[in-house]
């Protein structure tokens, strides 16, 4: 079985199959926030929202730095071409699949309607 290993794009994907994890990103698109902040907006305890901030980290998607007491979150400096990139090569792919098979599918009618006028 050949499997395919981008350690990378594994951390991103898994980062972001999580709805939380995708609220936190975008919430952090518009400013950045403390940890204890997040977990108030997203109802959750302040542990809970620690793992989901460590998980972002490992992805590179958030950077934390504490000042005093007060650990804020911002996004990571590095964006999602990679990810952005593997996505647009699998769309094209299921694009050029699903083209097909309409051609397949419009070859089948046609013969069947050449079939039935004779």
């Amino acid at each position: 079985m050949v499997q395919y290993i981008n350690p990378p794009l594994d951390r991103s994907f898994a980062a972001l199959s999580d709805a939380t994890r995708r609220g936190i990103i975008d919430q952090l698109g518009r400013a950045d926030a403390s940890i204890t902040s997040l977990a108030d907006k997203f109802q959750m305890t302040l542990t809970g929202m620690k793992k989901h901030v460590q998980v972002l980290e490992r992805a590179g998607l958030v950077v934390t730095q504490k000042v005093g007491r007060v650990r804020t979150c911002q996004l990571g400096t590095r964006g999602l071409e990679a990810e952005a990139e593997w996505i647009e090569a699998h769309r094209k792919l299921f694009e050029a699949r699903f083209e097909a098979l309409d051609e397949i599918i419009s070859e089948m009618k046609q013969e069947k309607s050449d079939g039935s006028a004779g």
